[in-house]
Order: C-alpha cells, then sequence, then structure tokens
C-alpha cells in the first residue's frame, strides 16, 4: 500500500507552502489522474471532491511564510509533509472526518485519517522530487512520481486546491496584491505590486523581489 505525498507553492513569494498525503484503494478510477499542473481550475476542482470521497486516508498540512523564511523553503516543504503525512495517523471527531473545510481560514491540517488502530502493515510512502521528509514509515523520493504514480498525482491535486483557496482568502484581506489571480507566483504583475506596496503580511522575505 502506498502514501503519495507532494506539495505545492515552493515558487511563490508569499503564503505558506502545503503538502497533501493520500492513500487510495486500489478500485479508484485512476483515469481521472494527472498531474496537477495539467489540469485545469475546474478540472482539479472536480477531481478533488472524487479522492476526498473515495480515498482510504488522506491529509493535508502546511509550513507558513514565517517557517519558511525561518528554515527555508526546502525544510519548509518537507515539515508540511510530514504533518500531512502525520494528520494520516491521527483520530479526529466523526463529524469533522472526511471534511474539506468550506473556508480554509487557518494554516492547520485536516483530512481523513486512518480509523483508529493505526498505519496499514506495509505501508510505504512515495514522495515527488529528490528529498523525502521523516516518517514512521520507509519514505522513497522519486522525480516526476507526480507524473507517474497515481497516488502522488492525487496529493498534487489536493495540495494544489488548497493553496490556490487559501490564497484566495488572503486576497480579501490584502486585496492590493492580487493573491487571487497568480496565487503569490512570482509574475510581473505580483513583484510590481510588492514594490508598489511593500511585503504583505504573508510575504516570503527571504524571497527576492525585482522586477
Amino acid at each position: 500500500m502506498i502514501c503519495g505525498i507532494d506539495e505545492a507553492g515552493r515558487g511563490p513569494l508569499a503564503g505558506p507552502v502545503c503538502a497533501a498525503a493520500v492513500v487510495l484503494p486500489s478500485d479508484f478510477p485512476t483515469n481521472l489522474l494527472n498531474d496537477s499542473k495539467k489540469l485545469k481550475p475546474k478540472q482539479r476542482e472536480e477531481v478533488r471532491r472524487v479522492i476526498i470521497e473515495k480515498a482510504l486516508a488522506w491529509g493535508v498540512g502546511w509550513a507558513t511564510h514565517i517557517e519558511i523564511d525561518s528554515i527555508n523553503i526546502l525544510r519548509a516543504s518537507l515539515l508540511a509533509m510530514r504533518r500531512a503525512f502525520e494528520y494520516l495517523l491521527t483520530s479526529v471527531p466523526k463529524n469533522e472526518a472526511g471534511q474539506w473545510p468550506a473556508k480554509l481560514e487557518k494554516e492547520i491540517p485536516f483530512g481523513l485519517p486512518f480509523p483508529q488502530g493505526g498505519v496499514p502493515p506495509g505501508l510505504e510512502a512515495v514522495v515527488d522530487g529528490i528529498h523525502s521528509p521523516e516518517l514512521s514509515v520507509p519514505c522513497k523520493a522519486l522525480v516526476k512520481a507526480d507524473a507517474t504514480v497515481h497516488e502522488v498525482m492525487a496529493a498534487s491535486i489536493l495540495a494544489k486546491t488548497a493553496r490556490d483557496q487559501i490564497m484566495v482568502y488572503y486576497s480579501g484581506l490584502y486585496p492590493q496584491y492580487g493573491y487571487e489571480g497568480h496565487k503569490g507566483y512570482p509574475t510581473a504583475k505580483h513583484r510590481k505590486l510588492v514594490l508598489e506596496f511593500g511585503p504583505s503580511p504573508i510575504q516570503r522575505k527571504s524571497f527576492r523581489v525585482q522586477l
């Protein structure tokens, strides 16, 4: 049994990095899956709903812009991955389990953990990329796993949709920065707005901003 793990948001100039961990059943409709970057927003949202409904367990975790500045983006990404995975081991009230928050207003883990009793025997994790977090199960990093491993594809979709949603929330708090459009990525428009208005409250100050 495989737990796929992936992150979204390593490159932006602002906001958190988000990670997701997903364990799929053998009968999951894998034809719906793809690398999240290859799906349009509407497609990602549709597949996200299927994932949270049919996955055996899934979790979403974060590392904040403050943590990114403190420990660097690589370590923060691995931290977010570990938090996402650890949610699979956490028991939550039944009325909250498996629910995708209507609004992501806090960078806290959420998802659908395994039932009490813990991790299935033989569970292993696969992470997209060349670095892997320290987990309580065997974990290997695999380049392009988000294009070849179904569980990692699913994780990339959950991470991307969660991060996009929270950046839209932040756009309501700080409308002058246009987060609803660029989601914090270093577009020319975003860089220009940062230089015009100064760093936003969720700015990654360790990232350089220049035109």
